[in-house]
């Protein structure tokens, strides 16, 4: 893909899913350490359970990002 605006879709793919890609572990680092995360118990609460479920799905569109910038890029 020659055109320049192919390499700035390619690009823009792949520095989202970068910044995705670091952003929400450190995010969920946080949301664990947070005392709503775990009951008197020690067991997850839905607070850490529904967060680990929408980073788990960021990250998978992030990773899906990546993949479809490196495939624009080498086409």
């Amino acid at each position: 893909m020659a055109d320049a605006v192919g390499v700035a879709g390619a690009v823009l793919l792949l520095i989202g899913g970068a910044f995705s890609l670091v952003v929400w572990p450190a995010f969920l680092r946080r949301v664990a350490r947070d005392d709503r995360a775990r009951d008197a118990d020690g067991r997850p609460t839905r607070f850490l359970t529904v967060h680990v479920t929408l980073v788990a799905i960021a990250l998978v569109i992030a990773i899906a990002q990546v993949a479809v910038g490196i495939w624009w890029l080498a086409a």
